[in-house]
């Protein structure tokens, strides 16, 4: 069963070990537990639906809870003190184009506003119901989950969109394929959710960000369907495909997705190097995002991540035995790991890690092996859990992320954490926050910043927490010339700060367009834009 106020399987722990635990009280003070609301209390919260019957919707209060919010920690504080200030009056789950047709007429014909709804990881507000008289339905597409085609000459393969990522490599790798799209939300997040977000899978420097995957596809929306055909390229004028990407719900519905898949690759490995500092590290990852070779995961880590990686590992007298070693080879207290992937032909991928290894080692990387990176793989999708054992011990988990070119990378991420700790320290708390390079271009990087703090143990205080910190990461990144997302999109967390990148006109021309498809302004009212 997946849990209703957390991330995940009920049946799956990743719990904190007393080391981890140490190490957090001392950087930011012990937490306390938070007492949780039970599901049926906020069950109980939920009004009577507004909405008029009809033979797809579910109208129960346990449906409409378990849709009503995503990942977001706002989303978390309101599921775990049980205020559900806003839900869904009802949950569709069509199984076909021909149901979500039927939806889209029914909203039309009583003023209801639709959030599509994929598998619910949204971190940044994309699911919540906007207050008003407007009734409100969720269409939850997770139904919809067929393989219908896989051309393997094209190396071409059509999905409803509502496929979860495991369903979707399991249909393709029953076949010998893959599309190669594994972000950390990997488990419950769909095909659709990944287009229309935007989004950039771990291993993107192989196989491309989801926009570079897409081909084509079909979008039901309440001006009618929009049919995507695939090409090899063309010069027909407006990629039409290009305002799906990104849409985040406010076109239509995604029905269907036309995606690049690639053989299954004979080999693949994942090696660690450590840097002694920072400055030698970015200099060796842009020299290696500049070099042109066929790796498939660069993911760079600051000096405190490192060391929190190390703290929350275990194994402890493993962890001093490479800490010594690493001492001894000039990688100490400001050392950074870098995390590199590799995919392919065997011999292929092993010539393009022995380059790497090569750039790294003329800025002072050691290589210290496989290890480490099979330990990363198989925990890749479960390190995510760890925000439900940190919860448990009074501590909350949030992330922003962004983008920039080189010359502005370092900057950025020391703009951000010096923000974060002075938007605690206003409440005279500490935050431990750490940062990493996860996705990287031969232009620039994406800078991706996590924050621990304490809990209040009070729904309003934690929220104001959380706002108070959102808004300074958010305003440095602005100011720093960053995007305000890199991979997760825009929703109502990030839309006051969509017109610092897109500008008067730019803002005004994406209102125009969702005009057109959706002229009674049903679909997703209130996300993306500001």
């Amino acid at each position: 069963m997946r849990r209703w106020n957390g991330w995940g399987d009920e049946a799956v722990e990743f719990a904190l070990n007393d080391e981890a635990l140490a190490f957090l009280a001392q950087r930011i003070g012990a937490g306390t537990a938070p007492c949780d609301a039970s599901f049926e209390q906020a069950c109980a919260q939920l009004p009577a639906s507004r909405l008029p019957a009809h033979a797809l919707l579910d109208t129960s209060a346990q449906q409409r809870l378990r849709n009503a919010l995503g990942q977001s920690l706002p989303d978390w504080l309101r599921l775990r003190y049980g205020v559900i200030e806003t839900a869904p009056d009802a949950v569709a789950y069509p199984e076909n184009a021909d149901q979500v047709r039927a939806l889209l007429a029914y909203a039309q014909q009583h003023n209801v506003a639709l959030i599509p709804q994929g598998g619910g990881t949204s971190v940044v507000g994309h699911l919540s119901a906007q207050a008003g008289p407007q009734p409100v339905l969720t269409v939850n597409l997770s139904r919809m989950r067929q393989l219908h085609y896989l051309d393997t000459e094209a190396q071409l393969a059509t999905f409803d969109a509502g496929v979860f990522g495991p369903d979707l490599e399991a249909q393709l790798r029953a076949r010998g394929y893959t599309l190669g799209h594994f972000p950390q939300s990997f488990e419950y997040s769909s095909l659709g959710g990944w287009i229309v977000t935007r989004s950039s899978g771990q291993q993107s420097l192989r196989y491309g960000r989801i926009e570079q995957l897409f081909r084509g596809g079909k979008l039901e929306t309440p001006a009618g369907t929009l049919d995507l055909p695939t090409f090899p390229a063309s010069a027909a004028g407006t990629d039409l495909r290009e305002l799906v990407l990104g849409s985040e719900g406010r076109l239509g519905i995604l029905t269907e997705a036309t995606v690049r898949v690639t053989p299954l690759p004979a080999y693949e490995a994942f090696h660690a190097v450590y840097f002694p500092d920072w400055q030698a590290a970015e200099t060796a990852v842009r020299l290696l995002a500049q070099a042109g070779l066929t790796l498939s995961m660069l993911r760079l880590s600051n000096p405190l991540e490192s060391t929190t990686m190390l703290a929350l590992a275990g194994h402890k007298r493993l962890v001093a035995l490479l800490e010594s070693y690493l001492s001894l080879r000039g990688c100490k207290q400001e050392k950074c790991m870098l995390m590199i992937g590799v995919r392919g032909a065997k011999r292929a991928a092993r010539a393009s890690l022995r380059a790497a290894l090569e750039i790294t080692a003329s800025q002072g990387g050691v290589h210290i092996g496989r290890a480490m990176g099979e330990k990363w793989r198989a925990n890749r999708f479960r390190n995510v859990y760890l925000r439900n054992a940190a919860w448990q011990h009074g501590y909350a988990i949030d992330t922003v992320e962004t983008a920039v070119d080189w010359p502005r990378v370092s900057s950025m991420m020391h703009s951000v954490e010096t923000a974060a700790t002075a938007a605690l320290a206003s409440y005279d708390e500490r935050v431990h926050t750490y940062t990493h390079l996860s996705h990287l271009y031969a232009q620039g990087a994406s800078v991706y910043t996590t924050f621990v703090f304490r809990l209040a143990g009070d729904y309003q205080q934690d929220l104001a927490r959380w706002r108070t910190l959102k808004q300074a990461v958010s305003k440095a990144i602005v100011e720093q010339g960053g995007t305000i997302s890199h991979q997760h999109g825009v929703g109502t967390d990030h839309a006051p700060y969509l017109a610092a990148e897109k500008g008067a006109l730019g803002i005004s021309a994406m209102r125009a367009l969702f005009a057109h498809f959706d002229p009674q302004q049903i679909m997703n009212p209130g996300k993306l834009l500001p």
